[in-house]
């Protein structure tokens, strides 16, 4: 039992003690106050946020109907679809930033021909987005199917039986039961999107103000200025933190609604 202790605290300290190295260090030096300053910093937040958002948007979308679609239908194709959305959680970022570039580049497979139409999304602001949306919208999938598949589908029937179309029973029973799935995946997709670093920095190049988000501004500093390295890094720990708790109390606070129209239904 001790032993199982000592490993269990093995854990939690390797968990602790980076995060708390990281405050100190962030306090002592006054970071935070000169990352303010930083149009660096600045440029790199404003961008991040942007390119997450557009990226959970189009996961949102996107990803719903293909989520849906996965839990409660049976089609040609499905277990490859599958094995499609899985595929970029495992791979390495470089390897999908490689393969990006393959697909979207000016002389890639899609990138060639829009070039020809004068189209170029290889490092631009669009290439952040796609990057983003190849690696993070697969944890968006995965949880809303998740949700989808856990719904009670007597309680769909009892809404068609009472004259309900097909979208009024997605949005008020469907969508509101699996709503802790949906919100943990936008959750997971938004800060996959916003700390990718990988497959950004090969498709999309590190160019400040246009496409060097957070995390490859923040390696970027490493090599010019720690502080402002630290500063990035305390407001993503403080936006992941803060995203967390909310998430928590939605769910808490959602999940017995739920049930009391579960109940009265």
């Amino acid at each position: 039992m001790s032993a199982a202790v000592f490993a269990a605290m093995l854990v939690v300290l390797l968990l602790a003690v980076p995060l708390v190295a990281l405050t100190w260090r962030a306090l002592e030096s006054g970071a935070l106050g000169r990352a303010a300053r930083s149009a660096l910093a600045v440029q790199a937040l404003q961008l991040s946020l942007l390119t997450s958002l557009a990226s959970l948007a189009l996961a949102l979308v996107c990803g719903t109907p293909l989520a849906y679609g996965l839990a409660r239908l049976r089609f040609p194709g499905r277990g490859l679809v599958e094995a499609l959305i899985e595929v970029p959680v495992v791979l390495p970022p470089a390897v999908a930033g490689i393969a990006l570039l393959m697909a979207f580049g000016r002389r890639g497979l899609v990138g060639a021909p829009l070039a020809d139409w004068g189209i170029s999304l290889a490092f631009t602001p669009w290439a952040v987005v796609l990057a983003q949306c190849f690696v993070a919208v697969p944890f968006y999938v995965r949880a809303a199917r998740t949700g989808f598949a856990g719904v009670d589908r007597d309680l769909e029937g009892a809404a068609r039986v009472d004259g309900a179309s097909a979208l009024a029973v997605f949005w008020h029973v469907t969508a509101p039961l699996a709503f802790p799935s949906l919100l943990a995946g936008s959750v997971l997709c938004w800060a996959r999107a916003l700390g990718e670093f990988g497959a950004t920095i090969m498709f999309a190049g590190s160019f400040r103000g246009r496409t060097q988000t957070m995390p490859l501004a923040i390696y970027a500093a490493l090599e010019t200025d720690l502080g402002v390295s630290l500063a990035l890094s305390m407001l993503l720990v403080i936006i992941s933190v803060a995203t967390l708790v909310l998430v928590r109390v939605v769910v808490q606070r959602w999940e017995p609604q739920a049930v009391t129209n579960d109940t009265r239904s």
